[in-house]
């Protein structure tokens, strides 16, 4: 299985160093700290084994997997932010090394850079995709926000909260490689695997709050 995406993943994680770089020492230092955080780029994977599944032969789908991280990784520092949290992945969170501003901030650059790097596609249908699914994700975030401390906050409440704030990326993730292959016909079954996918994976995890420790 590793073999599948080993050469694809190892040029992401090249790309995402390189589009990191920046004229301020201070982007560099957080980028390189959060991004190296042990995450599983299980998002930037579903781009990588969608685009192959529908038999995509070029190398755009680095750049597509890549601007999904940044993506990614700037909604997790604003999460930190906006959950107060100080361990993420057992590490210290961004925000509790640093400050909050420079957190924010710094998740702002990624977005930037996540659109510069769409602009480099030259595809209106990925760009208007992602500019609404991105909308949608902060959507998510609000709605969150506005839902904590509320004991009477429905299931479909929680359902529209975990489908804004985690399953549209998935989503992003595997219908943008449907856009890019250049088979539409794929976007929709592919959108909906990851909306399940997401919903399925953001519903653990939130048990595991309830249920098990920081170990």
């Amino acid at each position: 299985m590793h073999a599948l995406y080993a050469d694809d993943m190892q040029a992401v994680n090249a790309l995402i160093l390189q589009r990191l770089q920046s004229d301020v020492a201070l982007i560099n230092q957080l980028g390189l700290y959060i991004i190296n955080g042990g995450g599983k780029r299980m998002r930037p994977l579903l781009t990588l084994l969608s685009a192959r599944a529908l038999g995509y032969q070029g190398d755009q789908h680095i750049k597509l997997a890549t601007i999904i991280e940044f993506i990614h990784t700037a909604t997790l520092l604003h999460d930190d932010v906006v959950d107060e949290s100080g361990l993420r992945r057992g590490r210290p969170t961004a925000n509790a090394t640093w400050n909050n501003q420079t957190a924010v901030l710094v998740g702002d650059f990624l977005i930037s850079r996540a659109f510069d790097l769409l602009v480099d596609l030259n595809d209106m249908v990925l760009l208007k995709d992602f500019s609404t699914g991105t909308c949608e994700i902060a959507e998510g975030e609000v709605l969150q926000l506005q839902s904590q401390h509320q004991p009477d906050t429905t299931e479909q409440t929680y359902l529209d909260i975990i489908h804004g704030k985690t399953s549209r990326l998935f989503e992003l993730a595997t219908e943008g490689a449907a856009i890019l292959s250049g088979k539409p016909e794929y976007r929709e079954p592919l959108r909906k695997f990851a909306g399940h996918f997401g919903n399925a994976f953001q519903i653990i995890d939130d048990i595991l709050d309830y249920t098990s420790d920081a170990e």
